[in-house]
């Protein structure tokens, strides 16, 4: 898939666990790690608002577009 969900990226620069950031954004470990994955189909806008929030960054920190 040409985005990449740079997640895990942002937790080890806030040094923040998965399990804290699922808690702060109000969504279950498993769905985060099935982003974190990139094999969510969508993202809602307010989930990524919530995780920008927590992680005090903007979405392009987030989503990235790479060609294939």
């Amino acid at each position: 898939m040409p985005i990449i969900i740079n997640v895990d990226v942002m937790l080890a620069r806030r040094k923040m666990q998965s399990q804290e950031l699922a808690e702060k954004i109000g969504i279950t470990q498993a769905n985060l790690s099935i982003l974190k994955t990139g094999k969510a189909k969508a993202v809602k806008l307010s989930t990524l608002e919530a995780i920008c929030k927590a992680l005090d960054c903007q979405p392009g920190d987030i989503l990235e577009y790479v060609k294939n």
